[in-house]
């Protein structure tokens, strides 16, 4: 009898501990994958500081008056932004695994199907702490300033996890349905596009054309945006926050099963 036969059944006696086993063990070898190509964290290293360049020194003075004050308005949305572009990332790297035979390997292995996407999430969320931390940091450098302290930073950046983690579901998704990596990248261009723009992320919404204002009053990362501000320069918190949990929680009750069972089908 073959090993991929053996697998299902090994799988479905997978116990709770065993499959925290297999996701340390899975997340370990993705974090090894990253060391072997450093490469890989460009994105995560250099794009916050290439966005935060830009957008306060090139729009911070025609958006809010003066570089200063635009940086207290663009940072706390740039955490979602950043990861949004971190989470959509994550269905490109999935399909070329498939691409490459690496979930051949995976088919013969006695572990739970769900532990190989759940590894990818947990290290996924660990490039997006390095990444959120050196935005934080040249942020600082440039002015940003902490009004309400370090804890409500720390509640900023685990809500921009929470619902990155939500997204990298459908970037998972969409990584398992796409045939190639290209296909899977412009898709997800068509996605966080409309998503970083129409939003409050980078400029006031009082300005959009009403169709545009109300696109943004119904983008989960308006919200985000608006929570993180308030948690970092203070105001109104309990509404955006509530909207972006409950959207967090919605995408992922959703997605999370479709995903999963994509991906016991493909493998």
């Amino acid at each position: 009898m073959s090993a991929a036969t053996l697998t299902p059944a090994a799988s479905a006696r997978t116990s709770p501990a065993a499959a925290l086993r297999h996701v340390g063990a899975l997340t370990r070898r993705n974090l090894m994958r990253i060391k072997a190509d450093p490469e890989s964290m460009i994105d995560a290293l250099f794009v916050p500081i290439i966005f935060t360049l830009l957008f306060v020194y090139v729009f911070g003075g025609a958006v809010s008056g003066s570089q200063d004050e635009y940086i207290q308005y663009m940072i706390p949305g740039l955490l979602g932004s950043t990861g949004l572009n971190l989470a959509m990332a994550v269905g490109t790297g999935l399909n070329s695994d498939f691409q490459t035979g690496v979930m051949d390997r995976f088919r013969t292995l006695p572990i739970g199907r769900a532990s190989v996407l759940l590894a990818k999430i947990a290290a996924e969320l660990m490039r997006a702490l390095v990444s959120f931390t050196i935005l934080i940091v040249f942020a600082m450098i440039l002015g940003l300033k902490l009004t309400t302290g370090f804890l409500p930073l720390l509640g900023a950046v685990g809500l921009s996890l929470l619902f990155g983690t939500s997204i990298i579901w459908i970037s998972m998704l969409l990584g398992m349905a796409m045939r190639s990596a290209q296909a899977v990248q412009g898709v997800s261009m068509l996605v966080i596009m409309p998503l970083q723009f129409g939003s409050s992320i980078f400029a006031p919404t009082t300005t959009m054309p009403g169709w545009l204002q109300t696109f943004t009053e119904y983008n989960p990362l308006s919200a985000l945006a608006d929570a993180c501000r308030s948690l970092i320069n203070g105001g109104p918190l309990t509404h955006a926050v509530t909207v972006v949990v409950v959207w967090s929680v919605a995408v992922t009750a959703i997605t999370a099963p479709l995903a999963v069972a994509r991906f016991r089908k493909r493998t």
